[in-house]
């Protein structure tokens, strides 16, 4: 494969901004991802260079939607938790209480 001219990674970098700040991410969550001890935009460029080289920028776009997916899937993980682990509230215990009460002097 060719190198990425630089008018290429500009734009791919423009993107990736973006593209991480429209799903409330950011360069560190990004580097994670990709297995990448820095978050420095450089770091990420070299990574996204090596992706390149090794299937061009649909290497890039398939590792790009590859993580969007699992951000995508942990975001629904962590909401189906929530909902689940909701503990009760304060009027949720005085009416639990308020029925035990009843229940027993009955």
């Amino acid at each position: 494969m060719s190198k990425l001219s630089q008018q290429e990674e500009k734009e791919l970098i423009s993107f990736i901004k973006d593209w991480l700040k429209s799903h409330g991410f950011n360069q560190k969550d990004l580097a994670f991802e990709l297995n990448i001890k820095s978050s420095r935009t450089s770091e990420i460029i070299l990574k996204i260079k090596e992706l390149y080289k090794k299937g061009g920028i649909f290497n890039i776009a398939k590792n790009l939607m590859k993580i969007e997916q699992n951000w995508l899937n942990n975001v629904k993980n962590d909401y189906r938790e929530t909902i689940q682990k909701q503990p009760y509230n304060q009027l949720d215990i005085d009416s639990l209480v308020n029925q035990i009460n009843q229940d027993t002097s009955t």
